[in-house]
């Protein structure tokens, strides 16, 4: 209560100071009004005497004057509000500040009182550790520790979002009402949790599911009603780190905010950290024996659909307050992963066993949280956020993924200029300058710049069983990476490739979702003479293939007579045979689709399977 006290008076004074500050800002402008106002008319009657009263002059004197008034007063109303927005900006920020301060003041002294009740409670109750007993937990630290590494990765925490299963239903079952006090919030979020990362994880799933972004509050809301709990959040006072350090320290928690840079919305690879547009917060909380990394803005996945917003003028509906979907990676992220994001102004708050520079922040490659749901990562260590192209404009970007995602993994990509967002080159697509193939565990994204300058390249990936691949249904790809490719001198001109469908070339897509292995040639490029033969062995049953032919300047109909295949169903095999009109270069693109076994309607339609980069030439 003396809390919510000392929170009330800090409130009536911020709303004094903006009545203040209004009032003093309406005065000025008055004051100003009046005396452009009679500037105006001082002239009016100047000019008006000069002209010796004709009535046609008054006339248009009059118009003038009324014209001249108006434009003032529109003036005067544009500087009022560009006053007023220029000083809610410098009151907002003040405002945080002290909103921080007295949360920093109340958690410590939160922290105090829970300390002391648990070392009665344990002096009572004699609680004391067994020595050397190895199933004993170490008692919460009474004080915050230093920043240090933690020496347990997240895996060995917790696996998967699943084993929170329980506690995540707390969250949302508490998320659905409201509470007067946060005492009254804490306990019920809490009160059943049996350890410290339990507690952690109630309190970022409740901010996380409430979706504080999209909530409608009541503009006569007082403070003492049950949403006047997120007064901080409706004001702009308080932000998702300061709520989530309050809530810690109620529930006995060590929390600290940490300031600095983050790779956020409208930052791509690149930009230097020059100025404010990428400051940001984020928390440590003390769980499990170490510091780790909270960051529930992020977690909170602002994806807002038609659905989730409210209509204008109709009051809060519970649903629409309340979120389910969130981001799993910004709860207690490893620093080896977080500092690819976030860059804080305190090096000891990496906690990594060595600190990096805010240079090297910058050159980190730019990915998002899918990089590391799909457990991906870089082979080379010469991967940076900026690749530079050889003389020839190729530039390659190699990304591996674990073996069990291999069969499931399907990457694509987008090529589009760095500054303008053309996303093509003499009238050709700039996708048709980047080769994608898979070979092994890596996949790998050649680009070959068209000309020199900067281009932006966007790796996209998804999750899909061969069964989701094989319906031929659209599926959603959510970037992984971004890079910035740079071609300072090209000296050679660069051919597109052949216009084929898009995504990764060689076969490796067509076993790993088809079932088709490749007998005759396992490399996304083959080099051949007039003639070519491609065989398959079937380790599924698949029916009606189609193969498509591709070169540049040629028509595709025109080559459709180039390329036939066969279906020797003994043998399990599918051989296509090729003869190519002329030397260069062709794409080969192959379709088939599953054989369900009935001769019903319901087919699948043909899906792409791969596709083959063929060098054609007498040579070969």
């Amino acid at each position: 209560m003396k809390h919510r006290k000392e929170e009330d008076d800090l409130y009536r004074k911020f709303m004094r100071q903006r009545e203040e500050e209004d009032r003093r800002i309406k005065n000025e402008i008055r004051d100003e009004w009046e005396k452009e106002l009679e500037r105006l008319i001082s002239r009016f009657e100047k000019e008006m005497t000069a002209k010796k009263k004709r009535s046609e002059d008054t006339k248009v004197l009059t118009m003038k004057l009324q014209q001249e008034r108006d434009d003032l007063e529109k003036n005067m109303t544009l500087r009022r509000e560009r006053k007023k927005e220029s000083l809610t900006r410098k009151l907002l920020e003040h405002e945080r500040a002290a909103t921080a301060a007295l949360v920093e003041k109340q958690s410590r002294e939160m922290l105090e009182l829970i300390n002391e009740k648990r070392s009665q409670y344990m002096m009572a109750e004699s609680i004391y550790l067994e020595p050397g007993g190895q199933e004993e937990l170490a008692p919460y630290p009474s004080r915050a520790p230093s920043p240090a590494p933690p020496s347990l990765a997240k895996y060995h925490i917790y696996s998967h979002p699943n084993e929170f299963a329980q506690i995540d239903e707390i969250a949302i079952s508490v998320a659905q009402e409201d509470q007067k006090t946060f005492t009254d919030l804490v306990r019920q979020l809490v009160g059943r949790c049996g350890s410290d990362i339990e507690k952690a994880r109630t309190i970022f799933r409740w901010i996380t599911v409430k979706n504080l972004n999209t909530m409608q509050f009541d503009e006569n809301l007082r403070g003492d009603t049950p949403m006047g709990l997120l007064r901080g959040i409706k004001h702009g006072t308080e932000s998702y780190h300061v709520l989530f350090k309050r809530l810690c320290s109620y529930a006995g928690l060590h929390c600290v905010v940490i300031k600095g840079y983050s790779k956020s919305a409208g930052y791509q690879p690149g930009i230097p950290f020059e100025d404010n547009r990428f400051r940001n917060s984020w928390n440590a909380v003390y769980v499990a024996g170490a510091w780790r990394f909270v960051q529930c803005n992020w977690g909170a996945r602002h994806l807002v659909n038609a659905k989730e917003v409210p209509k204008t003028g109709s009051k809060l509906v519970k649903t629409d307050s309340l979120r389910y979907e969130y981001d799993d990676h910004y709860f207690l992220t490893d620093p080896r992963e977080f500092i690819y994001e976030f860059f804080p102004l305190q090096p000891e708050w990496q906690l990594l066993k060595t600190a990096i520079t805010l240079q090297d922040f910058e050159e980190l490659p730019f990915v998002r949280s899918l990089f590391f749901r799909y457990c991906l990562y870089f082979p080379d260590n010469n991967t940076k956020a900026v690749m530079y192209t050889d003389a020839t404009g190729a530039a390659t970007v190699r990304i591996a993924m674990p073996s069990n995602m291999q069969s499931s993994l399907i990457f694509h990509y987008n090529l589009k200029f760095y500054d303008s967002d053309g996303d093509s080159y003499d009238g050709v697509s700039l996708k048709r300058f980047v080769m994608q193939s898979v070979v092994g565990n890596i996949v790998s994204f050649r680009v070959h710049a068209p000309s020199s300058g900067a281009f932006l390249l966007d790796i996209f990936a998804n999750a899909v069983t061969p069964r989701e691949y094989l319906t031929g249904e659209p599926m959603k790809f959510k970037s992984v990476c971004k890079f910035k490719i740079v071609c300072e001198d090209l000296q050679t001109v660069m051919v597109p490739l052949p216009d084929c469908a898009s995504g990764e070339w060689g076969p490796t897509k067509a076993t790993r979702l088809f079932g088709l292995i490749p007998v005759t040639h396992q490399d996304a490029l083959i080099f051949a003479g007039r003639e070519l033969e491609i065989q398959f062995r079937m380790s599924c049953p698949l029916t009606d293939f189609m193969a498509t032919l591709h070169k540049n300047g040629l028509d595709s109909k025109r080559l459709s007579k180039y390329v036939t295949h066969t279906v020797i169903e003994s043998d399990e095999m599918v051989i296509f045979q090729l003869t190519f009109p002329e030397e260069g270069q062709y794409g080969l693109d192959i379709y088939t689709r599953e054989w369900t076994g009935s001769s019903s309607a319901e087919k699948h339609l043909l899906t792409h399977s791969c596709k083959y980069l063929i060098n054609s030439s007498k040579r070969n």
